[in-house]
């Protein structure tokens, strides 16, 4: 059970998202723990959620659905400042990178507020909960799921930002602001598509 909630942590950490833009920039621009602390904090948001659809805690989930418009509305203004400062960020020589390096809780902090504004998350959550516990025959304590969640979804990050952070010494400056403007595009992108589906059909 722990093997398989692991592997579905892994599955719906790793597409590209916002998150994996943030830690791709943030690990380039400041090294490889600051881009790991970033996604740990969506590992940590996802094991939030993962934990209120394991338990099925009514309320809360009743209470996310009610808030999934402010919820929205919030996660894509959030997106749209950090993709216009992502934007603004000058390349930096090695130097500056470290004096310029965020603190680690702000890191965390963000990415873990950004990754609960998606309510429509928890839904993955609890179909794929109740159908491990359907295998599971009913038995499966909802802590070990959570747990293989969490780890899953950290793995990934630690992939991730330990890959980029291997090759962080060949981006030169003209790469940096590539991957800059990229990301923040990516950024606006995703925040865009957030306001999309709050429209009427």
């Amino acid at each position: 059970m722990f093997v398989d909630a692991l592997w579905i942590g892994l599955a719906i950490a790793a597409p590209v998202g916002p998150i994996g833009l943030l830690v791709v920039q943030r690990t380039l621009r400041h090294g490889r723990v600051v881009g790991l602390v970033t996604g740990l904090g969506a590992a940590v948001a996802d094991a939030v959620y993962g934990a209120v659809g394991a338990f099925g805690i009514g309320a809360v989930i009743r209470a996310l659905t009610a808030a999934r418009v402010p919820l929205a509305l919030f996660g894509g203004g959030f997106l749209l400042a950090l993709a216009w400062r992502v934007w603004r960020a000058a390349p930096a020589s090695q130097a500056a990178q470290v004096a310029a390096r965020p603190g680690l809780a702000g890191a965390f902090a963000g990415t873990f507020v950004l990754t609960l504004s998606n309510p429509a998350t928890i839904v993955s959550f609890i179909a794929v909960f109740a159908t491990l516990s359907g295998r599971a025959g009913g038995v499966a304590s909802p802590w070990t799921m959570i747990a293989g969640v969490l780890a899953g979804s950290a793995l990934w990050w630690l992939l991730l930002s330990s890959v980029v952070g291997a090759l962080r010494q060949r981006f030169d400056e003209r790469a940096q602001r590539v991957v800059n403007r990229v990301s923040a595009l990516g950024l606006a992108a995703f925040a865009l598509w957030q306001g999309w589906g709050l429209l009427p059909a």
